[in-house]
């Protein structure tokens, strides 16, 4: 827990999987808001049918974000690390140098794979209580509404840590999710 309290007091190590997080979360909420309208669009009369179609798209963004950020960064990690070698006449195999690289490929993977997993798996609660709580029009805009609320809360985030007006890039942030939404409804079918 020490080596991964070190790493997250690095700067570089925050920005970067924040950045993956954020990233992979919008993705991901624009995902989720894309299947939810869609389902309800193409007739799907089940809120727990939506729920595994979600949960679907999930796994393989979750995958995705994994996957490709621990490939991506092994190579820009390694890559760094020739540079220092090179600069220093000496080899770091082994050294605390390549195990700190290597624990922020890790940190940087792990917030990769959960921002996507956040952003389509809130949009989908809603459809849990369909046909209790909610008819599937109702979970469908509450589930709009939800992801546009995830997407606000990232821009206003990142707005605030950029020292922006939080407010100004919570709504830039969320006017996507209203976007995918309504391009949704003009889908043939």
């Amino acid at each position: 827990m020490d080596a991964i309290r070190t790493l997250l007091e690095d700067d570089d190590v925050r920005s970067i999987s924040r950045r993956y997080f954020i990233s992979n979360g919008f993705d991901g909420t624009l995902t989720s808001i894309g299947v939810v309208v869609g389902a309800y669009l193409s007739g799907v009369d089940e809120g727990l049918t939506v729920v595994t179609i979600g949960l679907g798209a999930a796994v393989g963004l979750g995958t995705s974000g994994v996957w490709s950020v621990w490939e991506i960064e092994r190579a820009e990690k390694q890559a760094e690390l020739m540079r220092i070698e090179r600069a220093m006449l000496t080899d770091l195999e082994g050294t605390e140098v390549q195990e700190r690289r290597k624990g922020a490929r890790k940190i940087n993977a792990v917030a990769s794979g959960i921002g996507p997993l956040i952003g389509i798996v809130l949009p989908l609660v809603p459809f849990l209580g369909h046909g209790v709580v909610f008819s599937l029009l109702e979970a469908t805009l509450v589930a709009v509404g939800v992801g546009v609320a995830l997407l606000f809360t990232f821009g206003a985030y990142l707005g605030s840590i950029s020292k922006q007006n939080w407010i100004v890039a919570g709504v830039r942030m969320g006017l996507a999710g209203i976007v995918v939404a309504i391009l949704n409804l003009f889908l043939p079918g």
